[in-house]
């Protein structure tokens, strides 16, 4: 019909743009994204621990037990949305520490179009809740830019937070662009996995209720099983018991149960105890209860994560969109060992390469899994949990990139229960899904050329148990390397430098040149236990010479397999850190990224109105896992620094003044460690100490940002409970950071309140 424009309506005939619209009887899509969630972790993968709602899934559809992923959240994430290697995409690390080069930069390029944006302009409806983690570091602001949140990258709607992990209990989230807060306290029965739930389920009904019928994208990525390992403890509660004889043990005796179930085959091999996994008989009974209990918790954490799934799958039934939906569960990586060999009660300390104190994590056993703990499991768990592999996460073990994978589409897959043996990676779930949902990928999105899709749709599979898949995929990650071509895998020995206990106690080569390349033939060795490099010389060579090809390919080169080394080469922020920092109450959390660098010392001056008594919070940094505060009790003034848990209180023993004054402190670091710590009142010194230890390069990964006037989540200590307003008026907080002193302004108001005579 051709546009015809007359005097009247009545003479006229409009025409309309056509909207997109996918094929009749496209497939809702659901994807579930666990975090941290070894091989073997499932009770449809072999565990004893109850995930009913997931073993349902696997009984009506497909369990995969070759997938395979990048061994670390940034990059497997990337690869699940654009369909591409995660090198290729920028994202050979995490978005946490970008570099400047090509494969490391954490920015997936206008040339990598997403699954959502490619489903949305074929007229799907795209949602994501839970887990990003693919946002530059220092794009993760109020501010933005956004071009990188999960809007910018095709989703029309979002909730969810922004980092790697975060407190269960009060998480720093994001709606849509916005920071928001948490709709309840943790005193009121809040849980974040819970809340990612109700969202997901909110979000799918409103869109069914506007459009009914018109099929959707829903990525639902939890934060669990990822530390901090927080649940109430009528779940960790049911386990007691279940683990205490140990890791050994129950690995064996998960092992049986996947031979039963078909998961492996029944030649598989049960890979030997490494050295550096203590024999449960070794160790001492208290240390035992502990590592015990530090299981129960995540035991208990992963069946509440199958509970809030089951709620999600129980509404998609309840609304009669489960029959056409297709459901992909997966693991972005391995089991989790950045606990060390002991766990942690604070997760925090892996980032500062800190082991936690064993009489100190004795005297708290009874916080796992609560709100003074942010805690992980010991590595023998780990090991465990990926039987029967070798190794975990940022490893190119299978330990490390092997992970469930279930398919559930009761109106497509009919061989319910079945097991998928065919190799297949991330980087194929993308073009499974626009396969199914009958949508090609474009050759250009916004006239941007488009760059090729690395991976293969596993359609085929679901209807078809030898259907063929791709046959070559590299890996590498923190300079563990290794490729899988047509049944073979070769993989080094390379033990990176992230964890200085994994350096000292993991046998294998420090050195790229001296890293020894193992083969295994995976169609006779599931699980990777018989190197036969020496048997095939000539094969081991040629798969070297295709991973060289790959890297080069994918932009995999530099290799680098330590923190520093890329903190070397880390992008700079696109703003200059400055001297002189000013903040006024009124507005939400200042991003921890977007502060001034304070470990080498800082001034802070406050400007006040002190009514008689004066109380509350100032300003305030984190919570008792790590964090500060400055703070007004009976009238006077007080700094806390929660230094990972340990406390270090300064406080004035006067009552400030009544009326308008400027109440400040000042932190000068030593050159052995710590430093001095002053609280200034107009001038005049007021309270001294000192501070036993740094300041930590980063105080938080999941809760941070800077707050005035009031406290939010958890407190830093337990002088005050949130929110604690304060009750004078505050009119403005200023920092300064004396080695930038000349930066941009060479004095100051602060600087002379602190430091006149």
């Amino acid at each position: 019909m051709t546009l015809r424009i007359g005097r009247t309506i009545a003479e006229s005939t409009p025409t309309f743009a056509p909207l997109p619209k996918p094929p009749d009887g496209a497939p809702n899509i659901v994807m579930i994204v666990l975090d941290d969630l070894g091989f073997g972790q499932l009770g449809c993968f072999g565990s004893d621990i109850a995930t009913p709602t997931i073993d349902g899934l696997a009984s009506g559809g497909l369990r995969y037990n070759r997938f395979h992923v990048t061994s670390l959240c940034s990059p497997t994430r990337a690869c699940l949305l654009t369909g591409r290697n995660h090198h290729a995409v920028g994202m050979g690390f995490l978005t946490d520490i970008p570099t400047g080069f090509p494969g490391y930069n954490g920015r997936i390029p206008r040339s990598a179009g997403t699954l959502p944006r490619i489903l949305r302009d074929g007229g799907y409806s795209t949602f994501a809740v839970g887990k990003w983690h693919l946002t530059p570091r220092w794009e993760e602001r109020a501010s933005g830019p956004f071009e990188r949140w999960p809007l910018g990258l095709g989703f029309e709607r979002y909730y969810g937070f922004l980092g790697g992990d975060t407190n269960q209990w009060t998480p720093e989230l994001v709606s849509d662009n916005q920071f928001v807060e948490p709709p309840r306290r943790p005193d009121d029965g809040y849980h974040l996995t819970e809340d990612l739930a109700d969202q997901a389920i909110r979000m799918v009904q409103d869109q069914q209720h506007a459009t009914p019928g018109k099929p959707f994208l829903l990525y639902f990525a939890t934060g669990a099983m990822h530390a901090p390992h927080q649940v109430a403890e009528e779940w960790s509660d049911r386990y007691g018991g279940r683990f205490d004889h140990g890791w050994e043990v129950w690995r064996e005796e998960l092992f049986a149960r996947q031979r039963e179930l078909k998961i492996v085959p029944p030649d598989a091999t049960l890979t030997e105890r490494p050295s550096w996994v203590r024999p449960w008989s070794s160790i001492a009974e208290d240390e035992r209860r502990l590592y015990a209990r530090q299981m129960e918790v995540f035991a208990g954490f992963l069946s509440h994560t199958d509970h809030q799934i089951g709620r999600l799958v129980a509404f998609l039934e309840r609304i009669g969109a489960l029959d056409n939906t297709l459901i992909l569960l997966l693991s972005d990586n391995g089991t989790s060992a950045e606990g060390g060999p002991m766990g942690s009660v604070n997760e925090h300390r892996f980032t500062h390469d800190l082991q936690d104190d064993l009489a100190d994590s004795l005297t708290r056993i009874d916080d796992l899994g609560g709100f003074r703990a942010y805690n992980h499991y010991a590595w023998g768990w780990a090991w465990a949990g990926n039987t029967p592999l070798r190794l975990w996460k940022r490893y190119t073990w299978l330990g490390g990139v092997r992970t469930p994978l279930i398919a559930h589409w009761p109106g497509r897959i009919e061989s319910g229960g079945a097991v998928r043996d065919q190799f297949c990676h991330a980087v194929d779930v993308m073009p499974t899904v626009l396969d199914v949902a009958g949508i090609a990928a474009p050759d250009t999105i916004d006239g941007i050329v488009q760059q090729p899709i690395d991976g293969a749709s596993l359609a085929a599979t679901f209807t078809d148990a030898g259907a063929d898949t791709r046959d070559t995929q590299y890996f590498e990650m923190l300079g563990s390397r290794a490729l899988y071509h047509d049944g073979w895998k070769i993989t080094t020995d390379h033990v990176g430098k992230q964890i200085s206990v994994e350096t000292e106690l993991l046998e294998g080569s420090h050195s790229f040149e001296d890293d020894h390349w193992a083969l295994f033939r995976l169609d006779d060795d599931f699980s990777e236990s018989h190197d036969v490099s020496s048997e095939h010389p000539a094969m081991l060579k040629r798969l070297v010479e295709l991973w060289w090809m790959e890297a080069g390919r994918n932009q995999v080169l530099p290799l680098d397999d330590s923190m520093i080394g890329r903190a070397i080469a880390m992008e700079p922020p696109p703003l200059a850190p400055r001297f002189r920092n000013v903040y006024l109450p009124g507005g939400g959390p200042v991003a921890e990224d977007a502060l001034p660098p304070m470990g080498a010392g800082f001034r802070l001056l406050a400007e006040l109105d002190i009514p008689t008594g004066v109380e509350g919070i100032v300003c305030a940094l984190g919570d008792w896992n790590n964090g500060w505060a400055f703070y007004f009790l009976g009238g006077s003034p007080i700094v806390s620094f929660n230094l990972f848990g340990a406390m270090h209180r300064i406080a004035a023993t006067s009552v400030s003044p009544t009326g308008t004054h400027r109440v400040g402190f000042e932190y000068t670091r030593e050159q052995a460690a710590g430093g001095p710590v002053t609280i200034l009142v107009d001038g005049d010194v007021v309270a001294r100490d000192r501070l036993p230890a740094d300041l930590p390069f980063r105080w938080q990964i999941g809760v941070a940002g800077l707050v005035l006037g009031h406290d939010r989540g958890f407190p830093v200590c337990d002088d005050y409970q949130p929110p604690f307003r304060f009750t004078g008026t505050l009119h403005q907080v200023v920092i300064e950071v004396p080695m930038l002193a000349g930066r941009d302004e060479p004095t100051s108001a602060l600087a002379e309140a602190l430091h006149r005579e």
